[in-house]
């Protein structure tokens, strides 16, 4: 969720990779309404699996609770998002997480603009 909500927002000024320690096979029935509410285009979606090469791509890595699974490399900025894991837990749950990933994705990218016209 927090993948395709950057995306989204970002409108292409950042690259977002997305990649789950166990991915489903397809986007949580509960999650995507509330993507689709928040104005995404969800028909090429689907959970990917966290590989070296996606981590070894990023800036800035944002997890969700992933513990020891995460790899950890050098010279990344390691951000953990401690949320509620909204799989499985229908749309009026998903809701407010949604809405939380959302204002901590407005302060990430207040936060890139800062630092590159610093």
């Amino acid at each position: 969720m927090a993948a395709a909500l950057l995306a989204h927002r970002a409108n292409g000024h950042v690259v977002v990779s997305s990649a789950g320690e166990h991915p489903g096979a397809a986007v949580d029935r509960g999650v995507a309404p509330v993507l689709t509410e928040a104005g995404m285009d969800l028909t090429d979606a689907f959970p990917k699996p966290l590989t070296d090469e996606v981590m070894q791509a990023a800036d800035i890595v944002i997890t969700m609770g992933c513990g020891d699974a995460c790899p950890l490399f050098p010279g990344k900025k390691y951000l953990d998002w401690a949320l509620e894991d909204p799989a499985g837990k229908g749309v009026e749950a998903a809701r407010p997480i949604r809405d939380e990933i959302q204002k901590r994705i407005e302060a990430l990218i207040a936060e890139i603009d800062a630092h590159q016209t610093a």
